[in-house]
């Protein structure tokens, strides 16, 4: 898998789902391989902060569905991870998740990758919502490729968002440009 999009948001099918497909989409036409991954349905326990991700090199919470996620993360070139904005932050689904990715950063393994951030608000706190998947991206050494914050609340709102959807179109671009380069 070359592009991975992650949509944190418990709607399966909201805007900020249809915000990071829309990047992928302009990397499929281009011909990359893509994959997109919803946690809506997706049990994701928050992390114990036990440290024995430490020895073990993953993380140590059993019965959920981050093992599984976080394996595509590993096999991915790029990540393109997105979550609505709840009280100016991140959602505490994707939090979790998150979080949890502690058990990777001892030994650097998703650093090297490039992403993109993704946050969609209803009418504010974006800005801090790109900020904290800013924060975890640079603290797992990812290169940031840049974030698009859309605006929109109910279901398909952000495809009324011409700005968002024109970044999405330039960062899809770009990732393109990266790696499919024209000879």
């Amino acid at each position: 898998m070359t592009v991975l999009g992650i949509s944190g948001s418990t709607r399966k099918d909201g805007n900020t789902a249809q915000l990071v497909r829309l990047i992928l989409d302009r990397c499929e036409m281009a011909g990359l391989k893509t994959e997109f991954v919803s946690l809506a349905g997706k049990k994701i326990n928050p992390c114990l902060g036990c440290e024995k991700c430490k020895e073990k090199a993953w993380c140590v919470v059993q019965n959920d569905d981050w093992d599984e996620i976080m394996k595509k993360v590993l096999d991915s070139e790029v990540l393109v991870i997105g979550s609505p904005t709840y009280y100016y932050d991140v959602c505490g689904h994707l939090k979790n998740f998150i979080d949890r990715s502690y058990s990777l950063y001892h030994n650097r393994r998703l650093a090297g990758r490039k992403a993109v951030a993704v946050a969609v608000c209803a009418n504010k706190g974006g800005a801090r919502t790109i900020e904290t998947l800013e924060g975890f991206l640079s603290s797992h050494e990812f290169s940031y490729l840049g974030g698009v914050r859309g605006k929109g609340y109910l279901e398909g709102d952000i495809l009324k968002d011409t700005r968002a959807l024109k970044r999405a179109d330039e960062l899809g671009d770009k990732i393109v440009k990266l790696l499919k380069p024209v000879d």
